[in-house]
């Protein structure tokens, strides 16, 4: 009987016994340590909990025992560390963009990236509009103008209490995304981190980049500028092209504010109406023409100042090519807001608690 068995299996039949497929020894060996990986994610890693609910997607089984990919489906790839790796050199190898590393690391949140361990790499991008059965993601836009060491004025942040706020961002988990990011996720085209927010700083004072841009830096931040041109170069305290050739080159952003800082929604005394209309489309037009120009950019961010705007406002800076206007209406943004309305937190209290009020990312709101 033995040697019978011992027949069949060097002649490599030996699975025909139990009525199923061909298969050597040692792809049966393979089962058994892909088996004890799957094991021990689910016993260290929630995730495996997402996994598993799609068993009826095809899935490849790698053959090699060093292969530190142990699975992989269409939605998913399991991947045993081999020391050294990253959440963004995994999301380079098997996302493609680096940038896309929160989705390893909400995936597997909590578990040490060590040798040997077992994570998940989520392969597609899920829940793009962040809805939820008791709510939906929203996305809070900061408001910043100056900052100093010493302020008077409420528009001003005194230099400790910023890099207070961006410590707080940091160690909470939340994650800085750009307009860019923003966009994507109005259109409905990419999902974003849960505790997304944005950072803007309006007009254009030197502090920005003097002072904010060297703490941003520090926690791993970015921010979008919004500029109005009369002011770029003017004095020591106005920012400069230079610097902000600078800051985009570390991935910042610039947008309009206007030509001149002014109303849009206001005629200028004994101004008739086609001469207030070929001022707001100068205000609108050549602004976007010389950062354009001196950025080597197409601006379609746009900040509305004093936040007023109207229905003709919202045509023109519609016609002009902005795809995005910001007013400082307080509250965050879901997928389904008009991106050229969105509303923006102004921050100009100093103390702390009034910070993490205008951090909420997620609107309760019953689906069922």
């Amino acid at each position: 009987m033995h040697a019978s068995i011992t027949d069949r299996l060097d002649k490599g039949n030996s699975m025909q016994i139990f009525g199923k497929r061909r298969r050597s020894t040692y792809r049966s060996f393979t089962l058994v340590i892909l088996l004890a990986w799957v094991g021990t994610l689910l016993i260290h890693s929630c995730a495996f909990q997402d996994f598993a609910l799609n068993t009826g997607k095809e899935a490849v089984v790698k053959n090699e025992v060093q292969e530190p990919t142990v699975f992989q489906s269409e939605d998913y790839a399991i991947y045993r560390l081999e020391g050294g790796e990253t959440s963004f050199s995994l999301a380079e190898r098997f996302l493609g963009d680096a940038k896309k590393s929160w989705m390893i690391e909400d995936a597997n949140r909590g578990i040490p990236f060590e040798r040997s361990q077992v994570i998940v790499i989520p392969l597609k991008e899920a829940n793009k509009g962040g809805l939820a059965v008791d709510g939906y993601q929203v996305v809070p836009i900061l408001c910043y103008h100056r900052f100093a060491e010493n302020c008077k004025s409420s528009l001003c942040i005194p230099i400790h209490i910023f890099d207070q706020q961006m410590r707080y961002l940091r160690n909470h988990n939340y994650r800085v995304i750009t307009l860019s990011n923003l966009l994507d996720f109005l259109k409905y085209r990419h999902s974003l981190p849960k505790r997304s927010v944005v950072i803007t700083i309006d007009d254009g004072y030197r502090s920005a980049y003097n002072i904010a841009y060297p703490i941003l830096k520090k926690y791993g931040f970015t921010a979008t500028l919004f500029i109005y041109t009369d002011y770029v170069g003017i004095s020591k305290s106005a920012i400069t092209w230079d610097q902000l050739r600078d800051l985009k080159t570390q991935g910042f952003e610039v947008g309009s504010h206007t030509v001149s800082h002014c109303d849009l929604t206001k005629k200028r005394r004994g101004e008739n109406d086609q001469a207030y209309m070929a001022r707001i489309k100068k205000e609108l037009l050549v602004s976007k023409q010389i950062i354009d120009e001196e950025l080597d950019q197409d601006t379609i961010y746009f900040a509305y100042p004093y936040s007023n705007y109207n229905q003709r406002i919202l045509r023109l800076c519609h016609q002009a090519g902005y795809k995005i206007g910001l007013s400082v209406k307080r509250g965050g943004n879901p997928f389904f807001s008009d991106p050229l309305t969105l509303g923006r937190d102004p921050i100009i209290k100093k103390g702390m608690e009034t910070f993490i009020t205008r951090l909420t990312s997620f609107k309760k709101f019953s689906l069922q």
